[in-house]
Formats: structure tokens, sequence, C-alpha cells
């Protein structure tokens, strides 16, 4: 029998007082809730997974959902997480690049706040702020243990590692070198908010990784911060690792408290060649004798340039090959008779455009870049089902925790929004966000249900200077125009362009956003009228 949390907490709590009367309830409480009422939290955050790459989107349940067509992705245990968990078929990355997303999970702030409003790499000062309460230290604080697997990309890197990639923590020899030019590794300390496990995994190689670990065991013997490269997909030795995890043979957890995981895989990001490919998946299922050549039936949107998306097969391997080692780990949890009280929450930091307007990997304001996939799947907690509710990037962290029955303790810094009650009853259509606040390094803009709003300044997207005027602004109707081909001036739609204009300057407002603060644009963003 399924509960939904507000009432199985109810439950439990009058199991405590009605067994231990009520002088011992609060004293047993803690104890209790860490064996009886908490739920395990794994969050797995693909890189660079467009929403519509899964297989479920083509069923009858899920087709009407779908913006345009969906990919003909084989991923069996994703389709299965959908079926037994609420798919949120509206889930967008406000910023679809990889630092500025993850930042926004990791603190369920927006990048004025939390510090991060690029990609993390060298010569750039991006770097998530020490003393934000992130998602890991609250779970934490709360007595979880937690555990951090796969790529980062949250701090800039600094050059304090020795020739052979070893963290030596000073610039000075036999310091001074860098590890990666993105993504860096990170040592002990305030920059891993309270993760107690650590296993890192960073470089775009995914046969080929560089992997750090505070888990002598996994590293071949390795201390935290010496450079282990196992030369093994990347996806595949996180699993391993992660159900060592979960078995807990070495005590690398506490078996008394929950769990809260992260899992950060890195494909399907680019590099899309057969050396980064999980080949086994290419040849059972995309290779030429599924898909005789690369061509509308492998990538099915009409606004892709075919020649463009070459890569195709490579980046649907690999997708499949994630589902594959996701769905080993999830046998570990059922094997283990915990996955019915584990919230699995499976999403990813942005999507992939794979030839949609003539353009590859993401960083552009269309929904290839932007649309993720986002399900919870909790069998004691939450009944199937869907839910078209508009769910951003720093929405994720409020929501889990309040999933998990931390609302009272999440922090007010967080801006993000509590949309677990969508979560609980997915039918729900009152209060409902209306919008969602879009950003580039040169646009902002905002997605409604059915429109996208977009403002471009006259500068490159990693310029350091303002823009001086706007290069362009149109709105898309995604209703009429699912493939975001007809850029609609406002001058076409007053009335629409006006309401959303004055929607957008409240959502740059309670975003603290750079815009609001200097009332860029203001003979256009009318800022006067926010209240």
């Amino acid at each position: 029998m399924r509960y939904t949390l507000k009432y199985s907490y109810a439950l439990v709590c009058l199991f405590i007082v009605g067994f231990l009367g009520c002088n011992s309830a609060k004293s047993q409480k803690k104890e209790l809730d860490n064996k009886i009422v908490k739920p395990n939290v794994i969050i797995i955050y693909p890189d660079q997974l467009r929403r519509y790459s899964a297989g479920f989107w083509s069923e009858p349940e899920y087709r009407d959902e779908v913006i345009g067509k969906p990919d003909p992705a084989i991923t069996p245990t994703i389709d299965e997480l959908a079926k037994n968990g609420v798919v949120f078929t509206r889930a967008i990355a406000n910023y679809p690049l990889c630092s500025p997303s993850r930042g926004m999970l990791l603190s369920g702030m927006y990048p004025e706040q939390n510090g991060i409003w690029n990609n993390a790499r060298i010569g750039r000062d991006d770097d998530l702020k020490e003393d934000i309460t992130s998602i890991t230290n609250l779970f934490h604080n709360e007595g979880y243990d937690i555990g951090y697997f796969g790529k980062a990309h949250y701090i800039k890197p600094v050059p304090e590692f020795n020739e052979q990639g070893d963290y030596v923590g000073t610039q000075e020899d036999p310091g001074g070198h860098y590890v990666n030019d993105y993504d860096t590794y990170v040592p002990p300390g305030i920059d891993r908010h309270d993760i107690d496990y650590y296993y890192q995994v960073l470089k775009d190689q995914h046969t080929n990784p560089l992997v750090y670990s505070n888990d002598p065991a996994v590293v071949d013997g390795n201390e935290d911060g010496e450079l282990y490269q196992p030369h093994e997909f990347s996806t595949k030795i996180e699993s391993e690792t992660i159900i060592e995890y979960l078995k807990n043979n070495r005590n690398q957890r506490n078996a008394d408290n929950p769990f809260f995981m992260l899992w950060s895989i890195n494909p399907p990001h680019s590099p899309w060649d057969d050396a980064n490919t999980d080949m086994e998946e290419y040849h059972k299922h995309y290779d030429t004798d599924k898909y005789p050549s690369i061509d509308s039936s492998l990538v099915v949107r009409p606004n892709a340039d075919i020649e463009v998306a070459s890569y195709a097969r490579n980046y649907f391997a690999n997708v499949t090959s994630i589902d594959k080692y996701i769905g080993r780990v999830l046998s570990q949890l059922e094997e283990m008779n915990v996955l019915d009280n584990t919230i699995v929450i499976f999403t990813a930091d942005h999507g992939e455009m794979m030839g949609s307007h003539g353009l590859t990997d993401k960083n552009v304001l269309y929904t290839e870049a932007m649309a993720v996939p986002f399900i919870v799947h909790w069998p004691k907690g939450l009944k199937p089902g869907k839910t078209d509710v508009l769910l951003g990037s720093p929405d994720i962290y409020p929501t889990v925790a309040s999933l998990a029955g931390l609302k009272e303790q999440t922090p007010e810094a967080v801006e993000g929004k509590d949309l677990s009650a969508f979560a609980a009853n997915p039918q729900k259509n009152d209060t409902k966000p209306e919008s969602i606040l879009l950003m580039l390094g040169n646009s902002r803009g905002l997605q409604t249900k059915r429109y996208t709003l977009v403002l471009r300044e006259n500068k490159k997207q990693w310029d350091e200077q303002d823009g001086t005027k706007i290069a362009e602004a149109y709105i898309f109707d995604n209703k009429k125009d699912p493939y975001q081909t007809e850029k609609v001036p406002f001058e076409e739609r007053p009335e629409l362009s006006a309401k959303l204009l004055k929607e957008l300057a409240i959502k740059l407002k309670e975003a603290n956003d750079p815009w609001f603060q200097k009332k860029k644009y203001k003979d256009l963003i009318p800022y006067a009228k926010t209240k």
C-alpha cells in the first residue's frame, strides 16, 4: 500500500506516541526517523541528456505531452522509472550549460547568488560560493550519509597539482599545474559541502577518465587527491562503486543512517566518437543493420540538419549505456529491499541540440537544449502519474528536500519553488508557476507552458563587457510552431509581448539578476511595474 509523504509521516508519529509514550517520543524521534521514516535519496544527473531521448515518450500515455517528436532511444530502465514514478513533462534547464545548471541544483539559487555564471574553467572565476548551505549540507545536517559520484564541475580550476596530476595544494613547485581545463578535483574541506564519500570522475573522455576518491580501495590504494586512471567507461566504474557503497561491506557509510547520493554522469556529453562510446550498445541498437543511414528515422526532428547530427548513433548508444548502468544500481537497491523507500530523481543538467537549427551542444535558448527529463520515483511515498507543472533548475533543491520531510529545514536563502505537492498529487492544477526565467551569458528570456520569450544582447556569451543594446527580440509559439522555426517579432503580438515582458521583469527581480540591478533595457522591460 502506498501513502503520500504527509500521511505516512503522520502514521509513524502516531506509532511513536502510542508505542513509546509521550514522554519518551521526543528522545527517540531522531533514531526512529532514521530507521523508519526518512527515505534514502539518489539524484541521477546525466550531462547533456535531452528530455525526449527516452523510449517512454513514444508510448500513448506520454506522446501528447511531447513538443514535436521523441527520439528513438532505447531506455528500458528510464521507461520503468517513468511508468512507476511521477513524470514532470515540462522540466527546464534555466541556464542550459553545465556549471550554471549544477550551481542551481546544488544551491537552489540563481547564478547571481550562488556564484556560477559560466562554465568553471581555467581563466574564469565562476565558483560555487563556499558559505552556501548546499543540498548536501542540508541532508548531512539532518543525519544523512552523503555520497557523491561522477562529475563535479562546480569550482574553478586552480594550478595546485604536480605534473602527474596529484593534488599538492600549492602553486609552488612541485605544484603549479592544472589537471584539467574544465572541471577540477575538489579537495577535502569546505568545497565538498559535507560530502562523506567522494568518488570524483572528471575529464570529457568517457573511456579514459581521471578519478579521485577518499576511498583508497576503489582507486588502487591511492590516497585522496592522488590521480587514478582506470581506463574504463566512466559510467560503468561509477555504477560499480555505487553498488559497493550500497553493499557497504567495508563500512563505506554508516548503515544506521539514510543515504543521500548525487550521481553526476558525464555521458551522453561529447565526445561522440567510437573511442568514447559504449560500442556494445551501439552495435546492438543503432548500427547500420538497424539504421542503414543517419536520416530522419534516427534524427527525427525536422528542424535538424542531418549532416550536423552525424554523431547521433554515438549519442544514443551512450544514452542506452547509462540506462543500463542505472538499471544495475536500481537492481541493487531492489535486492537490498530499499528501493521502495528511496526517492530516485532522474534529471539532467541540460539538453543537446543534435543538429536542430544546424547546431550541436547546448548554451542556446531552444527547446532541444533547455528541455530536460525530471522523474520522481518513490513507491512508498508517491503514486505514479504525470504533471505539466513548470519546473526549473533551482526548484530541484526545495522539491527534493520537501519530499524527504525537510521543508522546514530548507534555508530561507533557497530561491527555487517547492513543487513537491505536484509529485504527491500530479492532478493538482492550482497555484502552478506561470513561467520560468531563462538566461545565458548574453540573453534573458521566459518560458511559459506555451511560449518562449528571448532577448539577446549585442555581445558574445563569454564576453566580459556588458551588452549595450538588444540585438534580437522574439517569441516562439511552441504550440503552433513546435520546432521553433518562426521567430515572432514583438510588434506582431503586442498584447502578448507586453504580458511576457512584464512577467520577465518580475522574474529578473526575483532572481536579483544583474539586468534588474542595472535596470538594463528599461525602455523594453517594464521594471517599474514589478511588485
